[in-house]
């Protein structure tokens, strides 16, 4: 992820916050800890559009609230949606699937957590990180 390429220490499933595991920490001599969660997208109701979640996801809202928490502390915090579809170039909300996740997103947003999308390459040989995909939210 080219937003993420100057951290040369990964990290997967550190302990954070209130008994949360984080799904990437990040780190670098010449940066902030960066705390990333990933989420994968697949719904898709309307054109090129891809949304998240699909369904209510408590845990997701909770993660949001937590990488708000670590930008207070002065961290960097990244919430990085996958589009695991080859068929969308744009991604939003299904805020009306989950109105509390969209509740949390606003805050992490206004936290300062920053929104990373990208779609996937899909092949026989496997799933690769694609091209940036335009956040509609």
């Amino acid at each position: 992820v080219p937003e993420l390429a100057a951290y040369d220490i990964v990290r997967p499933e550190v302990k954070y916050g209130a008994a949360s595991r984080v799904d990437f920490l990040l780190q670098g001599a010449n940066d902030r800890d960066a705390y990333v969660e990933v989420k994968n997208a697949h719904l898709r109701r309307n054109s090129d559009v891809c949304e998240f979640p699909d369904c209510v996801t408590a845990r997701g809202a909770k993660h949001l609230d937590e990488l708000a928490g670590m930008v207070t502390q002065g961290h960097r915090a990244i919430m990085l949606y996958l589009v695991q579809r080859t068929d969308c170039a744009r991604f939003r909300l299904a805020r009306d699937l989950d109105p509390a996740y969209g509740k949390a997103y606003d805050r992490a947003r206004e936290a300062g957590v920053e929104v990373v999308c990208y779609g996937t390459d899909i092949s026989t040989e496997g799933v690769s990180l694609g091209s940036a995909v335009e956040v509609l939210d």
